[in-house]
């Protein structure tokens, strides 16, 4: 088989079937966005922790990205789960991953990251299930600040991320996943999850385009 007969690349004939089918239409951010960083726990980075998840590269970014958004000025949000400590208040979540125990009362693993905690103007939504909206007073809170983009970086990438971006587009938000500050302990589930929610869900932007589009926010006030 010649070159020009070669079958094209898997990644490249998923990404041309994706555009056949009409997945993938662009979102434009508005220009009142927030920065919602996803459960940036301990969890995830502790070696000692059952959810360890090798993550350190994207918390490097999420230290980035949010110092970004500090300067520019913009809303900061940091979400948290938090559970009683028989799990109760988790229902059939925490029944179907009981590792969720890392963040019952008084879990040293659900704390938050070093350099990502929220300071004392930003908010913080403590939640029980993947999405940040569901159960919790994100959606009022951010339409009452008129708020119309989150730039959504955390963890992981397959659960609460995606359920976040996924109610944020739901809710009318643009959500705008920070690709190098999000993380999954799998490097394929973590492309693949990325993938469909830039085709379905919402966008998926380089840390480098999301700065300039602060940036330009920046100019605009």
């Amino acid at each position: 088989m010649t070159g020009s007969q070669q079958s094209p690349h898997p990644q490249q004939a998923q990404q041309e079937d994706y555009e056949r089918a009409g997945f993938g239409g662009e979102l434009t951010p508005g220009t009142c966005p927030a920065l919602l960083l996803v459960d940036p726990a301990r969890a995830y980075v502790d070696p000692d922790c059952p959810l360890y998840a090798g993550v350190e590269p994207a918390v490097e970014a999420m230290r980035v990205l949010l110092a970004d958004a500090r300067r520019a000025g913009i809303p900061v949000i940091v979400t948290r789960v938090l559970l009683r400590a028989d799990g109760s208040d988790g229902g059939v979540f925490f029944r179907k991953v009981p590792t969720l125990r890392a963040f019952t009362e008084g879990s040293p693993f659900g704390e938050f990251i070093d350099g990502l905690a929220p300071v004392a103007d930003e908010l913080t939504v403590t939640k029980q299930y993947p999405s940040a909206f569901f159960g919790t007073e994100l959606a009022a809170h951010l339409t009452a600040e008129g708020i119309d983009t989150l730039l959504i970086g955390g963890l992981s990438t397959s659960g609460c991320v995606r359920a976040t971006a996924l109610d944020a587009m739901q809710h009318g938000f643009i959500p705008v996943v920070v690709e190098e500050a999000v993380g999954d302990r799998d490097p394929d589930v973590h492309a693949a999850n990325l993938f469909d929610i830039k085709h379905k869900i919402g966008e998926v932007w380089q840390i480098g385009r999301v700065q300039e589009y602060l940036g330009r926010m920046s100019g605009a006030q």
